[in-house]
């Protein structure tokens, strides 16, 4: 070993990620990492509040509509933004800082001009797209003012991820949630002003997610110069495939839940309206009903992403660096955390719905009616959801993609769809919402068994080629 790298390996030796107690670490990465997921999730949030308080559930209708094209660009900005987090914490484990910080760049490259493309794409189809989606005649024209406004910040959504996922690994969590919560505080008050103030209705909630995307850009750019641990170097954005490849691999599963959701919505959108309408619901109050039910489950399944993607540095630095008791032990933490936290959601959900779905406007009776049936069927064993996010983004973390991949594509692409056509044309109405927690329990017993199956070959003394 030459002076240079045991000086390298040294400092590595003295990360706190490999040398702090698990139980200061973990909400220190854990905390920030879930009140930023949070936030983001409530950015679509809020603009519902605002619109179902001052267009009605036509404009809520629209914006579930229109999520979709906003839950694919996420899930494109994640696969980079989880990808590079773990390639970069398994390099700087293994000692490997220059390869850390050339997947980064790399990672910020492609994130970058996927979200340019995927914006003129989303321009150019915005009214076919609005009608995939499942818009009615009532809904179309709020869709689409809502969608030409919305996709201007996909761009930005792109790099945020991937940024704001280094800045984390890089021991700069707290930054990066302090970045979402002025810009969501921003979006608030922009919200209010625009839709409330200026009565733009669904294009202010536009214009405020907008600009409050604008300003958390800005944010997490200014701490490039400050990375401790990656340098952002001009040659280093030049392509390296097998870079690229690696960190797609290991963003894959969490790529793919995202993914998911806009294929459940887009399923579930047209199922509902298409049963809806032979029901004496009618199909814009279950669209918009089942749009606020997915939006508040995204909120609390951040909850728990957020506990394990803040300890997904740990995990992965550990794992990286061979001290595989300290890596058992904060996924450990993180899965009971979790399925305490799910434990108290599904409580709510089911004893309080109706204090829920009024927060987004008070609609008919007929509306409520169905709302509240929604959230405590949808939402009935969301419980269950603890241990299948943690299991997933723990295997990418220690470098398995293929069982992370695995473990969501079978609930997310294949029960949860599949499940909503079959019963949505065997049980009517009620059907796509029994979907969601049979997948679950499902999925739940599926995350077992992976466990059970490569636990100890994870942690055998042969580490993962995957990044050698």
């Amino acid at each position: 070993m030459t002076e240079e790298n045991a000086i390298e390996s040294d400092g590595l030796a003295q990360n706190p990620l490999g040398t702090d107690p698990i139980r200061k670490l973990i909400p220190h990465y854990a905390v920030p990492a879930t009140i930023a997921l949070v936030v983001n999730a409530l950015y679509n949030i809020v603009d519902q509040i605002f619109i179902g308080q001052t267009v009605g559930y036509l404009g809520n209708a629209a914006t579930n509509i229109v999520n979709p094209l906003m839950v694919i660009m996420l899930a494109v900005a994640i696969l980079w933004g989880d990808g590079c987090s773990s390639y970069a914490s398994l390099q700087l484990g293994r000692g490997n800082r220059e390869s850390a910080s050339r997947g980064v760049c790399n990672a910020f490259l492609m994130s970058f001009i996927l979200g340019l493309v995927i914006m003129a794409i989303s321009l150019i189809f915005m009214k076919p797209l609005c009608l995939l989606f499942g818009a009615s005649e009532n809904s179309l024209s709020y869709a689409m003012q809502y969608g030409y406004i919305i996709v201007l910040g996909f761009p930005f959504m792109a790099i945020l991820n991937p940024v704001t996922s280094c800045i984390r690994v890089d021991g700069g969590a707290t930054y990066g949630m302090v970045g979402l919560l002025v810009a969501c505080g921003s979006n608030i008050l922009l919200d209010a002003l625009f839709c409330i103030g200026f009565g733009w209705g669904v294009k202010g909630a536009a214009f405020a997610t907008l600009l409050g995307q604008t300003i958390n850009v800005i944010w997490v750019l200014a701490y490039i110069p400050r990375f401790k641990t990656i340098d952002i170097k001009k040659e280093y954005f030049r392509p390296n495939f097998q870079a690229i490849k690696t960190i797609a691999g290991l963003g894959v599963s969490t790529c793919v839940l995202q993914l998911s959701y806009a294929l459940i919505y887009a399923i579930a959108n047209n199922m509902l309206a298409i049963q809806g309408e032979l029901s004496k619901y009618g199909s814009d109050i279950t669209v918009a009903a089942i749009g606020i039910t997915i939006k508040v489950n995204q909120v609390v399944v951040n909850v728990v992403q957020g506990i394990i993607t803040g300890s997904q540095p740990i995990i992965g630095y550990n794992y990286g660096a061979g001290k595989y008791e300290r890596t058992k032990k904060t996924f450990k933490i993180a899965v009971i955390s979790s399925a305490a936290f799910m434990a108290l959601a599904t409580i709510v959900f089911e004893g309080f719905p109706m204090s829920i779905i009024s927060l987004f406007g008070s609609e008919s009776e007929l509306y409520n009616e169905f709302a509240v049936m929604c959230i405590r069927i949808f939402l009935m064993l969301c419980v269950c959801n603890g241990l299948q996010t943690c299991t997933s983004i723990f295997f990418q973390s220690v470098g398995r993609p293929r069982q992370a991949f695995v473990n969501t594509f079978v609930k997310q692409i294949l029960l949860v769809p599949v499940g909503m056509v079959a019963l949505a044309y065997t049980i009517g109405v009620t059907g796509p919402l029994w979907a969601e927690p049979i997948a679950d329990g499902i999925a739940f017993i599926i995350s077992v068994v992976l466990l059970r199956i490569y636990w100890k070959k994870i942690f055998s003394e042969e580490k993962s080629s995957l990044l050698s």
